[in-house]
């Protein structure tokens, strides 16, 4: 199979907005077990080296997580597992998975969270209990990401504030400082760039640094982008896709995210320090879908690892 190549024509490439080729520019992607096996090469979507995320969604057998990761990283990229505290029974099964993931696929890096269950399968509820084990680090695990949410979820705070996110945060902010980890807040995906950009630098005020890599929907149907943003407990910005619902000519057209991804990017081109480094999708409309709206867009590379957040 004919693999694409990353250098756009010119003509397209005149059409790109620099600030969105820039915030774009080493952008992640997410993918489970099962939509992975419908891929036949990721190398004809994705630019070498991109960080892909692997969903463990509960029932997924960990054999099926591990070779993926192991088909990833042969394909050229950087596999980023799931590991939900809720659904790890105990430390034997955390070690497991992590010398399986290290053995069998060379994966030096995770995305450490709490989870979508009510009730956990065991010891564990929350990312922080995870990492406490201190078993990443004696495995050598170069780099974890941990939750960010810009938006209330009441699921971590009932009464729609921000207490218990808050405190769980400052506690990744000293992990950080005490550990030789790289660090990252991957975040649920957001609709409205306005909260985001107010929690983002709230989080600079609370004296938390760790980059930001902000979660993004990729383009779906209007009506499976809500069904998702509900399912998912995304919070005020859902009035976005609720305003644009009202017409109903537009349900069944795809939704994109050229709106919230440009903001942000011009508010990055004018603000450096702003600290949301990267952004991270959600292929909620399909990975070819998603691939292609970022290539389009100038998401044509992945940063050099040295350049990495």
């Amino acid at each position: 199979m004919a693999l694409l190549k990353f250098s756009s024509k010119t003509d397209i490439r005149d059409e790109v907005n620099p600030e969105m080729e820039a915030f774009l520019k080493g952008y992640s992607i997410e993918v489970m077990p099962r939509t992975a096996e419908k891929i036949d090469d990721f190398r004809a979507l994705l630019p070498k080296g991109t960080r892909v995320y692997i969903a463990h969604i509960e029932g997924t057998p960990i054999e099926d997580m591990v070779a993926t990761a192991k088909r990833l990283r042969a394909e050229g990229y950087d596999a980023m597992p799931h590991f939900p505290a809720r659904i790890i029974k105990d430390e034997a099964t955390l070690a497991d998975w992590i010398a399986r993931y290290q053995g069998e696929a060379g994966v030096d890096q995770a995305l450490v969270l709490a989870g979508g269950l009510a009730k956990p399968y065991g010891d564990f509820h929350c990312s922080m209990q995870l990492l406490e084990t201190g078993l990443f680090d004696k495995a050598g695990f170069k780099r974890l990401h941990t939750a960010g949410h810009p938006e209330p979820n009441t699921d971590i705070d009932p009464d729609g504030g921000r207490k218990n996110v808050n405190e769980a945060l400052s506690w990744k902010q000293a992990f950080a400082e005490r550990t030789d980890a790289q660090m990252a807040l991957a975040t649920q995906f957001c609709f409205d760039s306005k909260p985001v950009i107010e929690w983002a630098n709230d989080l600079m005020a609370q004296g938390v640094d760790i980059p930001v890599h902000i979660g993004i929907a990729g383009p779906a149907k209007l009506q499976t982008m809500i069904k998702f943003a509900i399912a998912c407990g995304v919070g005020p910005s859902l009035k976005v896709l609720q305003k644009r619902a009202k017409d109903v000519t537009k349900l069944l057209m795809p939704f994109e995210p050229t709106g919230i991804v440009s903001e942000l990017a011009a508010h990055k081109a004018a603000n450096p320090e702003f600290n949301i480094e990267q952004v991270h999708f959600f292929p909620l409309g399909g990975i070819k879908t998603n691939a292609t709206w970022a290539m389009d867009h100038g998401g044509n590379s992945a940063l050099p690892a040295a350049q990495q957040n």
